[in-house]
């Protein structure tokens, strides 16, 4: 079996992929693992965010695809609540797509903002900003502890 560690950068771009989608893995921890061994940290950073982002848009497109009559259907979601929710994801979804990065709830936000077909142009720009914001931060982080 191919392990990620061998891979690089490559394994670090279908980990980040793998771990925005609605499959639990940690990108966090290769990330680290790589800057630890010495992986040039920018690289890594840009690697790392474009492939949760692509992971992050999956989740989203998959939403896209999703019909509203099925939120009622399978989850037991009202058509007045859905078209509430509607209503504030219009208002405020780029600024929740910001935080897709977040465990568990990220997943569930890039998928809700398909549903609700919020713009996928600002969808897209603040999914990649709060991703990039995260690992630049875990990176400095790593640095300010090891240096």
């Amino acid at each position: 079996m191919i392990d990620c560690f061998e891979l690089g950068y490559w394994g670090l771009f279908a980990a980040s992929f793998i771990a925005a989608t609605i499959f639990p893995f940690s990108s966090e921890a290769l990330f680290l693992f790589m800057l630890s061994k010495g992986y040039d940290a920018t690289t890594s950073i840009v690697v790392a965010t474009v492939g949760n982002t692509l992971g992050g848009l999956t989740c989203y497109f998959l939403g896209y695809l999703c019909k509203w009559e099925w939120l009622n259907k399978y989850i037991g979601v009202s058509e007045v609540k859905v078209l509430q929710y509607k209503k504030y994801v219009d208002s405020y979804g780029f600024i929740l797509a910001f935080f897709c990065w977040l465990p568990f709830v990220g997943d569930i936000l890039a998928v809700a903002l398909g549903v609700f077909k919020s713009n996928v142009w600002l969808v897209s720009l603040f999914m990649f900003i709060g991703k990039l914001t995260r690992y630049v931060f875990l990176a400095y982080s790593v640095k300010l502890i090891f240096n």
